[in-house]
């Protein structure tokens, strides 16, 4: 993946897919360079074509979704029983597709993680799921998933330059104004990209890490070593037991005692802590709970904390009761 590679795609405005799909051929092949026209000659002449060309062929390195009769879409997924066609593809998609795997794996290489093709396959997965699939519903009109310009796809388009930016340029200034602004936007969008990958793989390898951490006051409470660690999703898929769980505070001078939910995003917690615990800080809560480390409780009763691992502990042990 070192050879220099040609990567084309269509001048003037640019949206997130272009800037998405452009990027993470350019995060697979680091020896690169960027064509920015709609000149035939020059596209068909380039190893890659992202949003541009007409034509979709993976093993050419096409990555078009605008001819007539394109019909690429995700596979066909079922939902409580009733069977739903996949998000059709915008070019974002059509190269995730294909170098999603490739791009985790380097971008990972490079901070020295290596990853087996199982995570790789997995968190590819994951991040079409999560923000690709969603970049091509905005792209292609399937729908508008966020409001005014709260989206990535909406903050993308404000990068391009506008008539009062573009007046008195010539034809190449304006051409370099659009790909300076087309060039900040795929290092934005990666940064997005990148940061969300990192999340994922912490996630993978912190799974044997919460499975194998010790379990206190008859397995309802799980004690995890480091703070930080992403546990909601093994604690609620394979840990039914557990009520709360206890780790360091990021600043290390405190233990947090937090509830479960009873499915990851929800509010709803398998038990709460005490209702008489509310909003109580110090030595209020400590007069209330006769812990005398005693830090917090959250008004909504799913986070508290003491200053000792015993005194979070000894909270557990109430609540429970």
């Amino acid at each position: 993946m070192s050879t220099q590679k040609t990567i084309a795609t269509h001048n003037g405005s640019f949206h997130a897919d272009d800037v998405f799909g452009v990027g993470v051929l350019m995060g697979v092949f680091p020896q690169h360079s960027l064509v920015r026209t709609r000149n035939q000659a020059l596209i068909d002449a380039a190893d890659f074509a992202v949003d541009v060309g007409g034509k979709w062929d993976a093993t050419s390195g096409r990555f078009d979704h605008h001819q007539r009769g394109f019909t690429g879409a995700r596979a066909a997924h079922v939902d409580a029983g009733v069977e739903s066609p996949g998000v059709g593809y915008a070019s974002a998609g059509l190269v995730w597709s294909v170098y999603g795997a490739a791009y985790v794996q380097a971008f990972a290489s490079g901070l020295g993680w290596e990853l087996e093709a199982p995570a790789l396959a997995e968190i590819a997965r994951s991040i079409d799921s999560a923000l690709v699939q969603y970049l091509d519903i905005v792209d292609t009109g399937q729908g508008d998933v966020a409001p005014g310009i709260f989206g990535l796809s909406s903050l993308i388009a404000q990068l391009n330059s506008n008539w009062m930016e573009e007046s008195g340029h010539n034809a190449d200034s304006k051409a370099q104004l659009q790909e300076d602004r087309f060039r900040q936007a795929i290092a934005i969008t990666r940064t997005f990209l990148d940061r969300a990958i990192v999340k994922k793989i912490s996630q993978i390898r912190s799974m044997d890490i919460v499975r194998q951490s010790p379990r206190l006051l008859g397995g309802k409470v799980l004690h995890l070593q480091e703070g930080g660690m992403p546990w909601t999703r093994v604690v609620v898929d394979e840990m039914p037991e557990v009520l709360f769980v206890i780790y360091p505070d990021s600043d290390g001078d405190q233990y947090q005692l937090k509830t479960v939910p009873v499915e990851p995003g929800s509010f709803v917690a398998r038990l709460d802590l005490p209702q008489s615990w509310a909003g109580l800080r110090d030595q209020e809560l400590a007069a209330v709970t006769g812990v005398p480390d005693s830090v917090f409780c959250h008004s909504n009763l799913f986070i508290g904390g003491a200053k000792s691992l015993d005194g979070a502990i000894r909270l557990a042990e109430l609540a429970l009761t």
